[in-house]
């Protein structure tokens, strides 16, 4: 569709350090021994987790890390990932560093100035008069809003292109109390990056729509909290009640205000939130297993990595099909507000 800002090329990223989720388990409860209870080995082993990255090392972590080895952990990794990321999503595309006129950068696990989107642009060697923007705060749903930031500034400047990177090191942001909602933190989060590049093209899926939902009654659901200058995990059981409904309320909007049905959404693309999260979008929304076999594979093989996820299921789909020409997709994704996002494309 001529026009039509499109996404050019997708890059992801993982740290080397790989773990099974026993191997987590057993080093968590090797630590904290509140850990080896049944109820807490139950979350873990039974999240249909089987690896999850990591930027440290298990067997010499030590457990009493302060506030400043953790923000140490994000800002080096944050941008040695997000990176990475950048650079398997331009080389994805056909587009050199010097093509990119526009950054979004996309966090929650830390906190920067100057942000993340200005060490990027160092770190990459980008043009000094590239245009950035930061979005920190918005979870796992933070790549939808970096995606329509990108698709608004090209349908703005056609000529041009914008790079979104969403990066996230959850195991610079873990925290263990009493609490489950600490415990289901810890059970399935992850570090990893993704990039996608905006522009006009031949190639690639145009971006059509974004559409949101923000329930403030759940605000307080999701999210983080600052305890003793570390941040703390907010992630309330309601989160998988409400997700189905929400999820469901919000695709029916996208498609009604599009005039399509579910049956014509060829590729579902669902953030890979948590297995009881699927579970419930799936149930709500009547969608069959093997319309989420990309979200389950990547809860499988990464853990929910925040941001990135939704991109890296993204991927996999591609990687899958790939999507004939024609092809509708919807991206979902859930986060902090309680939000939202979803976005309609087309191949």
């Amino acid at each position: 569709m001529p026009g039509t800002p499109r996404i050019l090329g997708l890059g992801t990223a993982n740290p080397a350090q790989r773990y099974t989720q026993r191997e987590i388990y057993d080093q968590s409860v090797r630590h904290f021994p509140r850990y080896a209870h049944p109820r807490i080995e139950q979350i873990f082993m039974n999240s249909d987790i089987d690896y999850r990255h990591f930027c440290l090392d298990l067997s010499t972590f030590v457990p009493d890390e302060s506030a400043d080895d953790l923000h140490s952990r994000f800002e080096e990794h944050s941008v040695v990932l997000g990176c990475l990321a950048a650079e398997r999503c331009l080389a994805d595309s056909g587009l050199g560093i010097a093509d990119v006129d526009y950054i979004v950068a996309v966090t929650c696990t830390g906190y920067l100035c100057p942000g993340l989107s200005a060490l990027f642009v160092k770190a990459l060697g980008m043009r000094t008069d590239v245009q950035r923007a930061d979005l920190v705060g918005m979870g796992c749903a933070g790549a939808m809003p970096g995606l329509q930031r990108a698709f608004e500034y090209v349908k703005a400047y056609p000529e041009r292109r914008a790079l979104v990177v969403t990066v996230e090191i959850c195991s610079a942001c873990y925290y263990v109390d009493d609490s489950l909602e600490t415990v289901v933190g810890n059970a399935i989060c992850a570090d990893g990056a993704a990039a996608a590049v905006v522009g006009e093209g031949e190639a690639g899926p145009s971006l059509l729509r974004f559409e949101t939902l923000l329930e403030p009654g759940y605000i307080d659901t999701v999210g983080f909290q600052f305890r003793e200058g570390k941040l703390r995990i907010v992630l309330s059981k309601d989160i998988r009640k409400v997700a189905g409904d929400l999820a469901e309320s919000l695709i029916s909007r996208i498609l009604r205000r599009e005039g399509l049905g579910k049956d014509d959404v060829r590729h579902w693309i669902i953030h890979s939130g948590g297995r009881k999260v699927i579970d419930s979008i799936k149930e709500k929304s009547g969608l069959r297993e093997e319309q989420l076999l990309s979200s389950r594979c990547v809860l499988r093989n990464f853990g929910n990595m925040s941001s990135p996820t939704v991109l890296f299921v993204l991927a996999d789909v591609i990687r899958r099909g790939p999507p004939s020409p024609g092809d509708l997709g919807l991206l979902l994704a859930m986060g902090p507000g309680l939000a939202v996002e979803t976005a309609l494309i087309r191949w």
